[in-house]
């Protein structure tokens, strides 16, 4: 399972740090993503990582903006979000992919666990 929280309601600029707990399997040897979805829009890859950290990708609209991180010990991964922007406004979810865990992945039909979500809004 996986647990998403941290997200809330910050101003243009503010910062805001998402974590997802994962429990039940063995996640940290996982490649692990976070998606968003907007009102009356589809899911958004935003960041994935794979299992050891060595792997990165971001979406365009959040590289230098976005870090995607984990700590395997705690089974956790994050995802620090800076300078946020009104366009961030979102539920954010975390998931996991059974795929190799070497590699990253964009697109969510390649991740298999997926947490229920926290919603950021920033405003203007």
């Amino acid at each position: 399972q996986l647990q998403a929280c941290g997200g809330g309601v910050v101003q243009a600029g503010d910062s805001l740090r998402l974590s997802c707990a994962a429990s039940g399997r063995t996640f940290r040897v996982f490649t692990m993503g976070w998606f968003r979805q907007a009102p009356g829009k589809e899911h958004e890859f935003v960041a994935a990582i794979s299992w050891g950290g060595t792997s990165t990708a971001y979406a365009d609209s959040v590289k230098g903006r976005f870090t995607i991180s984990r700590d395997n010990a705690k089974n956790t991964l994050y995802l620090q979000m800076n300078s946020l922007k009104p366009e961030d406004t979102a539920v954010y979810y975390c998931a996991a992919s059974k795929k190799d865990p070497y590699t990253v992945y964009g697109t969510r039909y390649e991740y298999d666990y997926w947490g229920q979500g926290t919603q950021v809004t920033v405003s203007s």
